[in-house]
């Protein structure tokens, strides 16, 4: 019968993982976490500690575990279990296996008190400001697109749904608040259009097949060199891409004034808006209405089109590996999980420009 490990067999244990490359220690080795400690300080309402009680959880520990939570599609319950049981999620915590764990509702009540104080954006920016710190400045221009990112879908009936695209509350739930906490009223059902395969005959050509999505869309601007989301917003997955262009999503500090965008985002306010901040419009041009794409025209947007692909790598690694997915209720939530996910991507991609640069 196996002993009780002890101390020195859980070191042996995590010097093993750390042979191995643990990519939560590298993590660890290039975000200085305690960067953020004042912007979740001033965020927190701290209760004064001569009133006694217990002491309340680090909120740095809290936000690690808020970035685990983030960089793997987890639910606040599965964070915490992970915490316990991993020795390499511990270490990144800085918990040891006698230590305690915030449970799910404290990481709960964490992330409704930086929501309430609007501090996840302060937090982006405290990041942003450390990416640039490390030699990653937003240049070569910039990418903007949009994504879907599912919620949970609503079973509502006809009725139910007009009420809310009116921006009223259904006469059925106004007494009943346990059921109207349930329902998102800020999520949308839209439409998303993708190509079917195509026959291994060749017989017929691929078609449009109409995909239905409910929820909120993440729109986010990366710059080309380095490919860092630097300015990010939410909406429900109706609003149209073009209009959020001029709604901050422009980053004014790019070193140079190229803007790359697909279609959806070239309108005439568009234009003018990127020509009075000074940028350069490389967006797609559309097709002429009832008339052939002009040949010129097909081979600038596929030009562009080399570009601004990049941008898709970011919502690839963002919905496969990272499980991107709006488990919350309410706009506000859904800008938390976006902007939480958006910073766990930046940490990842700047641990891969720092090793990039160390291999060169």
């Amino acid at each position: 019968m196996l002993g009780q490990r002890g101390f020195w067999d859980i070191e042996e244990r995590l010097k093993e993982l750390s042979a191995e490359g643990d990519p939560l220690e590298k993590l660890n080795a290039t975000v200085d976490f305690e960067m953020f400690r004042p912007v979740l300080h001033k965020a927190l309402c701290r209760a004064d500690p001569s009133k006694g009680g217990r002491p309340g959880f680090d909120p740095v520990l809290k936000f690690r575990m808020l970035v685990l939570q983030a960089m793997h599609g987890l639910s606040l319950h599965q964070t915490e279990y992970l915490v316990r049981d991993r020795l390499s999620w511990m270490r990144f915590c800085g918990l040891g296996p006698g230590d305690g764990v915030p449970d799910a509702n404290t990481l709960w009540d964490f992330r409704e008190a930086l929501i309430a104080a609007k501090a996840l954006d302060r937090l982006f920016e405290r990041l942003d400001q450390a990416i640039q710190a490390a030699g990653y400045l937003p240049m070569g221009g910039q990418i903007i697109d949009a994504t879907l990112v599912a919620a949970p879908k609503q079973r509502n009936t006809e009725a139910e749904k007009a009420a809310i695209k009116a921006g009223e509350i259904p006469e059925e739930w106004k007494n009943k608040p346990a059921r109207l906490r349930q329902k998102d009223r800020d999520a949308r059902w839209t439409v998303k259009f993708s190509k079917a395969k195509p026959k291994e005959d060749g017989g017929e050509p691929q078609i449009d097949i109409a995909i239905p999505v409910f929820g909120y869309k993440s729109h986010i601007s990366i710059d080309r060199k380095h490919g860092i989301i630097r300015r990010q917003k939410a909406s429900d997955a109706a609003a149209h891409d073009g209009a959020r262009l001029r709604e901050g999503l422009i980053d004014p500090d790019n070193t140079a004034s190229d803007v790359w965008a697909d279609t959806a985002y070239r309108s005439a306010a568009n234009e003018a808006y990127l020509q009075k901040v000074g940028k350069t419009s490389r967006i797609h041009r559309k097709k002429p209405k009832g008339k052939p794409m002009p040949k010129a025209v097909a081979r600038a947007n596929a030009t562009k089109s080399k570009v601004r692909a990049r941008v898709e790598h970011v919502f690839a690694e963002q919905k496969d590996r990272m499980g991107l997915f709006v488990r919350t209720i309410g706009i506000a939530r859904a800008e938390a999980t976006l902007a939480l996910a958006n910073m766990a991507f930046n940490m990842k991609r700047w641990c891969w420009l720092d090793r990039r640069s160390a291999s060169a």
